[in-house]
């Protein structure tokens, strides 16, 4: 057995170098014994590699630690496959934003509830990732609106020249028996490919060391090349890369040459460091030289988002989207890797750059996101969408809005169109889920002492609330108003709220449970199972799955009597 260097103490690293030197061409393996060497401990990073020469820094791990190689040494690089022990994950290294759920609001108080659109997925496919990998998720991992946009739903669609379908659904919460679901549906209409504008797209791609594992690079070639499959004459691709530096692989191409296009995807390679920022800048670069009026314009960034050359720092990131958009081109940012995933930046990304986040885990999803789904991927139709509710306080005494902790807006912005929203693409659904405690039920507050005299709607006291939602053309001009008022019809919930609250539940129970009470998991999949329905990609099935996965795991890692915690394992 031998290790490899950077499982070593320091001071035995100089020895081990010059034995490595002098055995190198004899036959011995460098191969890492996974049985008996232990991984480094949780949170610690691997030694630096002294003796390793910058061109060598092909190992996944290492080439984005700020590692100072000696200059003599000279030797053929461990593979990435066996840089670490098998089954060590560097687990420290993913990036999540913390987000405290919203908190319950007393209708007398505050009766007015405003956020932005999410069309985003990205979260849940990144949990299902983890649950496989045997793996609670972090908190931060699950976002709930994410993991309940996910799938697909039965809406509306729109029959009033909108861009799109809005509908509203009332019944009894799941989980508290004093509760109800308020259940809000957007659903924009789809188009084919065909009937897309054309599009000018720049693929971005991170070519850096940590991206040269199964899970990066190598599924990045296989994603593009689906998309590359859809791509009509009209349409013009540009391939830039980056690592150390950023460079253009490919000029703006016809789709029409997709030969061009593959070979030059097939050659891509990975390794060194990750300058994400000029990547970004020469990505829009290309995007302006090729620009289409009227068209399609748009960045797909393809990373583990783990920039450590140049710019770097999350805010001014997050800033240069957010400049760039003005320019006409949308980010859309597609999540790749693990261990080092920097998920947080990718999720805020898209968002700055008028653009959606998706995290691709498997050739699956790559489908689901670049082919299936290709028109809401890349066709707006409506921008800056915000949803505002206003309860009455005659039916309602508190609610809580579930998820879209990071798309809060203040009362004020919701009438002016210089805030920015969240856009819906072709065939987006949108889901919002609202849990709220009709008058006279007992609630999560406690009473007030000197009651608010003036609650009471007259004229209005049939309705629960109202809901607005406002939105822009993707030309601009001033924005559009849509008014639903929302009855109690006492009607049994269908099969899609059923089967959205059990997803609800899941994103809850991930986290602390601490509105779910005794509603266990088993019942969460009890409830998904039965709200199937036609389910015709398979994918609630994959959730009931998902949901008994993460039953087995609370089993082996915590005891019956504790709540459900995330986090890794």
């Amino acid at each position: 057995m031998s290790l490899p260097l950077h499982f070593l103490r320091p001071a035995a690293q100089g020895f081990a170098a010059g034995l490595l030197l002098a055995i190198t061409g004899c036959g011995v393996s460098s191969k890492p014994d996974s049985a008996s060497v232990p991984p480094p401990a949780q949170g610690a990073l691997p030694a630096e590699v002294l003796v390793r020469s910058e061109a060598v820094m092909a190992d996944t791990s290492m080439a984005k630690r700020s590692v100072r190689p000696a200059p003599t040494a000279s030797y053929a690089p461990m593979p990435a496959s066996e840089a670490y022990p098998q089954g060590y994950r560097d687990e420290q290294r993913e990036q999540y934003q913390a987000l405290a759920d919203n908190p319950i609001h007393s209708v007398a108080e505050a009766p007015v509830s405003t956020f932005s659109a999410d069309v985003d997925t990205g979260a849940y496919a990144n949990v299902r990732r983890l649950l496989n990998q045997g793996r609670l998720p972090p908190e931060g991992a699950v976002r709930l609106e994410e993991m309940v946009n996910y799938f697909p739903y039965d809406y509306a669609l729109p029959t009033d020249g909108s861009p799109f379908g809005v509908t509203t659904e009332l019944a009894p919460s799941p989980w508290n028996p004093h509760t109800r679901l308020l259940r809000i549906g957007i659903k924009a209409s789809d188009r084919a490919v065909a009937e897309l504008a054309p599009a000018n797209l720049v693929f971005l791609v991170d070519v850096s060391g940590s991206m040269d594992r199964r899970e990066g690079l190598p599924l990045v070639k296989s994603t593009l090349k689906l998309l590359v499959d859809q791509l009509r004459e009209q349409d013009r691709v540009s391939l830039v890369v980056y690592a150390g530096d950023s460079r253009v692989v490919l000029e703006p191409t016809s789709g029409r040459d997709k030969a061009k296009i593959r070979t030059a995807i097939d050659q891509l390679t990975a390794g060194g460091s990750t300058a994400g920022a000029s990547g970004i800048e020469l990505a829009y670069q290309m995007a302006q030289q090729a620009f289409i009026p009227k068209g399609i314009n748009r960045i797909l960034l393809a990373t583990d988002g783990d920039f450590n050359v140049g710019i770097s720092d999350f805010d001014s990131l997050k800033q240069m989207a957010v400049d760039k958009r003005k320019t006409g081109v949308s980010l859309t940012t597609l999540g790749f890797g693990v261990d080092n995933y920097n998920e947080h930046l990718m999720e805020q990304l898209a968002d700055a750059g008028d653009g959606n986040y998706a995290y691709i885990d498997n050739l699956r999803e790559a489908r689901k996101v670049l082919v299936d789904q290709l028109g809401s991927t890349l066709a707006v139709v409506a921008k800056n969408v915000k949803l505002q509710v206003e309860f009455n306080p005659a039916q309602v005494s508190e609610y809580r809005l579930l998820g879209y902790e990071n798309r809060a807006l203040k009362r004020e912005d919701f009438s002016n169109d210089k805030v920015d929203a969240g856009e819906i693409g072709a065939g987006h659904t949108v889901t919002a889920l609202y849990e709220i405690v009709p008058t006279g039920e007992k609630g999560w507050l406690e009473p007030l002492r000197y009651g608010n005299s003036g609650a009471v709607a007259s004229g209005k006291s049939g309705e629960m609330a109202i809901l607005r939602v406002r939105y822009q053309l993707p030309e601009g001009g001033n924005s559009r108003l849509i008014e639903r008022p929302i009855t109690d019809n006492a009607a049994p919930a269908s099969e899609d709220l059923r089967f959205a609250a059990a997803v609800a539940a899941f994103s809850q129970q991930l986290k602390d449970g601490r509105y779910t009470g005794d509603f266990s998991l088993k019942d969460t999949e009890a409830l998904a199972r039965g709200a199937r329905g036609e389910d015709r990609f398979g994918l609630r099935a994959e959730f009931v799955q998902l949901v008994e996965l993460a039953q087995s795991l609370r089993t082996t890692t915590a005891s019956n009597s504790e709540p459900l915690k995330g986090g890794y394992n």
